[in-house]
């Protein structure tokens, strides 16, 4: 049963199924702002310039009415991306826990003869002059 959990907590976390989980969740956001543009603007103004049926003068009322609404709608968006960017964060540091830093390559090496530090890809020694491998 153990090992059966760390292979779901590897399918999990693993970034492309994390990178899918994001795009789901900000598309379903994003679609908000964007049913709200056509509403609260786009039919409107197509009602306005092709003289529909539905045309009749709005009030400045009505007319903030729409610009806040779509106003709404962005800070949602907004609110939505920050909190989920806030979760993606905190997963990835969570899943930092408890694994081992790497070490990381040498880049220095110490001269056969003086014994002397030396950037791993010199040739000489700079401080003896000696030829090094």
């Amino acid at each position: 049963m153990k090992k059966f959990l760390e292979d779901f907590k590897a399918f999990a976390l693993k970034g492309n199924v994390m990178d899918m989980a994001v795009g789901v969740i900000i598309g379903g956001a994003f679609t908000g702002i964007v049913t709200s543009l056509t509403e609260n603007f786009i039919n409107p103004l197509l009602t306005f310039i092709t003289g529909g049926t539905g045309y009749r003068l709005y009030s400045w009322a009505e007319i903030a009415g729409y610009g806040s609404a779509f106003l709404s709608s962005v800070v949602n968006f907004i609110i939505m991306a920050f909190i989920l960017f806030c979760m993606v964060r905190f997963i990835n540091k969570a899943m930092t826990i408890g694994q081992k830093e790497e070490e990381s390559a040498p880049t220095t090496k110490t001269c056969p003869y003086c014994k002397g530090e030396i950037p791993i890809d010199a040739v000489k020694c700079m401080h003896c002059t000696s030829d090094v491998e």
